[in-house]
């Protein structure tokens, strides 16, 4: 623009500068006014708008959607209706079965016991994006008043208890078998192929059994070939309905199961002095194991927890036992506290023991563990799910302590989980219970979006892939130190 000013004159609209040129430097003064306008021309244009196969890919995505609603919530009350607990989804494993091979989708049941994976393969040739959704119901007797509510009844643990999606894996199941549809129907211009994990036994395989998405991935769910990225979604009430929650890193915690014995001797209660009190041992290490997250580690840069739940010891008020027993959880959302704060609870609980004189065996099992939305994969995909529910209803979420075996996908390929709110906009939050409650309930305007959402992030990803190496590590290269002591 400098130099048109100096070629152009407003007051006299002429052009001092060419009258003092010769033909060359006139030709010259031209061409470089040109580039000059044609550089302000190009910085000022809008970027490059989506291709019209896409906004075309995007417009059926929503139009099939629509149309498939009913047929969405209709199976979603079914398998209300006829819950099955972990490892034993054998009637929702035969209807997944059913639905995925009329829509000529490859199927492969009998995965980790129940499982079923289907295999799409579209028309175009572009990346393999997996999709998860689990299908186990919790031993829970339903207390919703509701025409399809669960009936069913069965023994768990040993006791009588009723069985009901309290967890909302009925709705996984019905939005993922809807995403099939849709993106059955749309297989031509598919460019991708997409592998649907239907998982039994997210809550936990029952003792001694195998189960859930690390058994999936034991299986083969991820070998020849790998997919370049998974997604999921969760429903909860703590969105509305219309709404998608995500987070980028840590969103739900990795869990780990506690048991600590404490090694006394026992003795007659009116001679303490003669034995080793392990219940006063056990209360100090309990006082203890709450000092490492309040005081040892760094909880502004990660949440994190360590409950015991349980002690048993003694079999009568005036004897002092040689044994107790302690169970409990330990829950983290930083990637570098797992091993950190496992080596705090080992070094406590057996310090505290030995200054007594006693002896603390302390056992560590992982149960779940950390579900990190990777980085990169969440900030490609943001605007995917920003365009789908709307800029003002795509939320970041607050870590949740809850646990999803989700987490495993995530550790040997890219993975984005989401929440899906279920909540009815401006109900009283007192009528939708948590998650594992017998009040939970879904309200099932909101499925429609979990359909739109994981189809778009599908296709949008074969779209635009990160090619066949994803271009960093899953975890934090140089993950923050959990047990960052203060210096004062």
């Amino acid at each position: 623009m400098r130099v048109f000013g100096l070629l152009y004159n407003p007051r006299s609209d002429r052009f001092p500068f060419l009258t003092r040129c010769s033909m060359v430097r006139t030709l010259f003064a031209v061409s470089l006014t040109l580039f000059a306008l044609g550089a302000v021309s190009a910085a000022a244009a809008p970027p490059a708008a989506k291709g019209a196969g896409a906004d075309r890919l995007d417009q059926e995505i929503d139009r099939l959607a629509a149309q498939i609603e009913p047929e969405v919530i209709a199976c979603r009350r079914l398998i209300h209706e006829h819950p099955e607990l972990s490892n034993r989804e054998v009637q929702t494993g035969k209807l997944v079965a059913e639905r995925l091979g009329k829509l000529g989708i490859a199927v492969k049941t009998g995965v980790a016991h129940t499982g079923v994976v289907g295999i799409l393969k579209g028309g175009k040739p572009g990346p393999l994006v997996a999709l998860r959704a689990d299908m186990d119901a919790l031993p829970v007797t339903e207390e919703v008043d509701v025409p399809f509510a669960s009936k069913v009844r069965t023994t768990y643990d040993g006791k009588e208890v009723g069985v009901m999606h309290a967890c909302g894996h009925d709705a996984h199941v019905a939005v993922l078998l809807g995403v099939a549809e849709v993106l059955s129907r749309l297989k031509a211009d598919l460019p991708g192929t997409v592998e649907f994990l239907f998982q039994p036994a997210e809550e936990g395989p029952p003792a001694g059994e195998e189960g859930g998405a690390r058994l999936m991935i034991k299986e083969g769910v991820f070998h020849d070939p790998k997919p370049e990225a998974i997604f999921g979604l969760h429903v909860t009430p703590a969105f509305d309905v219309g709404q998608i929650g995500w987070r980028n890193g840590g969103m739900l915690a990795g869990a780990d199961g506690l048991r600590i014995v404490v090694h006394g001797r026992q003795t007659h209660a009116a001679y303490p002095w003669r034995g080793l009190d392990p219940i006063v041992i056990a209360s100090q290490i309990v006082i203890g194991l709450q000092t490492i997250a309040s005081r040892q580690i760094d909880i502004t840069e990660a949440p994190a927890l360590i409950t015991i739940g349980k002690i048993e010891g003694g079999v009568r008020e005036n004897i002092i036992p040689d044994d107790v027993t302690m169970l409990g959880t330990i829950r983290y959302l930083g990637p570098g506290m797992q091993k950190d704060i496992q080596d705090r609870i080992k070094r406590t609980a057996t310090s505290i023991a030995e200054s007594a004189g006693a002896k603390a065996e302390v056992t560590i099992t992982e149960r779940v563990a950390l579900t990190f939305n990777d980085p990169a994969l969440t900030s490609r995909m943001l605007p995917s799910l920003r365009r789908t529910a709307g800029d003002a209803n795509v939320k970041e979420a607050q870590p949740s302590l809850g646990s999803e075996d989700f987490s495993y996908y995530q550790k040997e390929i890219p993975g984005l989980f989401i929440w899906l709110g279920i909540k009815t906009p401006g109900a009283d939050p007192a009528l939708f219970a948590a998650n594992h409650s017998p009040r939970f309930r879904v309200d099932e305007a909101g499925l429609k979006l979990g359909v739109r959402a994981l189809s778009r992030l599908t296709v949008d990803y074969m779209q635009a892939p990160a090619g066949p190496h994803h271009p960093g590590p899953l975890l934090p290269a140089s993950p923050p130190t959990a047990g960052r002591r203060g210096s004062g």
